[in-house]
């Protein structure tokens, strides 16, 4: 039998142990273990303390039983005391760790820009939709037919090679011009056919003024009569609404096989107004796109009277249009994610 005395001292000793465990405790989760120590569960300290009851004798067990739990029903409230206080701490210090000191200067928000080729896009479908144009646009993979065949380009053509193209097998490929979204139009639709096709174009070609990946735009126009003098004076309202009133255009003969005649078209230099500068490089004059009058074999490929029809073509270089109008030197700046780029173009 254990004396009554030492049950007591075990007593009064486990309660100064939870009193000065408290005191030391720093957070809730230190609580909570130490909470499941001395009252959670069959083997918590107090719930061993109970146990003794077996080795006291039956005269002692009731003053005994007691005692524990007095000591017990006292641990519950000092426990429950301190989750409150370890409550209000842990809710201070997170209020000090959100504080925000309403006197220091707010963060300036900058404005962002589009990209310039995105203002480019924007800008010329404005244009050309002032002139009663629709914009289709095409898929980035197309088979060789439309890409090449359908667009009156030869088997030997240089275009073709694989040093030039991306093939994705024999027959697919990422498309090198959105030429080929002109042919999925007109066999499609009748004319008369006015259409615009903005997009990305895969070419392997890379420099200074190229890139594999950048973006155009083919304008295409089919109906009766049409002849290179319409396709001149669409192009003269086109530069003078991209780079200002009083710019021209001249046409200087050139060759591609889905066009008869082919021309490349110059526009006078809008920085210099064609006296000659370094953007023009002394010529006043600079190459801004290509086109011409729709090779009859490609309407016949889809379709269309060539007898009765007629139409031109033209396809825009998108970047190299944002590269003269913001005064970019390399196609790279606008493919690098650099904001200093679009910093210096804010054009609303």
């Amino acid at each position: 039998m254990q004396e009554k005395n030492v049950l007591s001292d075990n007593l009064s000793s486990l309660k100064a142990k939870i009193e000065t465990g408290l005191e030391e405790l720093k957070s809730s989760k230190e609580l909570y273990e130490f909470k499941s120590v001395y009252l959670e569960g069959k083997k918590s300290k107090i719930s061993e303390l109970m146990k003794e009851m077996r080795n006291m004798a039956a005269e002692e067990r009731a003053g005994y039983g007691k005692a524990v739990n007095e000591l017990k029903t006292w641990a519950i409230q000092r426990f429950s005391e301190m989750e409150e206080r370890m409550k209000e701490k842990e809710l201070q210090q997170k209020y000090e760790s959100e504080k925000i000191d309403l006197t220091l200067p707010g963060k300036e928000t900058e404005i962002g820009n589009l990209h310039p080729v995105t203002l480019v896009i924007n800008q010329l479908v404005d244009v050309f939709a002032g002139m009663g144009f629709e914009v289709y646009e095409g898929a980035e993979i197309e088979n060789d037919y439309y890409n090449f065949t359908a667009l009156n380009t030869p088997k030997d053509h240089p275009a073709r090679d694989m040093q030039d193209t991306f093939y994705l097998s024999p027959e697919f490929l990422l498309r090198t011009q959105t030429s080929a979204g002109q042919i999925h139009v007109m066999e499609k639709k009748k004319p008369p056919i006015k259409i615009l096709s903005p997009g990305r174009v895969f070419r392997s070609d890379d420099d200074a003024t190229h890139s594999p990946m950048f973006g155009q735009m083919e304008g295409l126009v089919v109906d009766k009569g049409i002849t290179l003098c319409d396709l001149k004076g669409m192009l003269d309202m086109f530069v003078q609404k991209v780079f200002g009133e009083g710019t021209t255009t001249r046409l200087r003969p050139s060759y591609f096989p889905f066009t008869e005649p082919s021309v490349e078209v110059d526009c006078s230099c809008f920085a210099c107004g064609g006296k000659g500068c370094n953007l023009c490089k002394g010529t006043g004059w600079i190459e801004i796109l290509g086109a011409g009058v729709v090779n009859k074999r490609v309407l016949e490929n889809c379709g269309i009277d060539s007898e009765e029809y007629s139409g031109f073509a033209f396809g825009i270089g998108l970047e190299r249009i944002a590269m003269l109008k913001y005064g970019i030197n390399n196609i790279k700046l606008l493919f690098g994610s650099d904001l200093r780029v679009l910093k210096q173009i804010n054009e609303k």
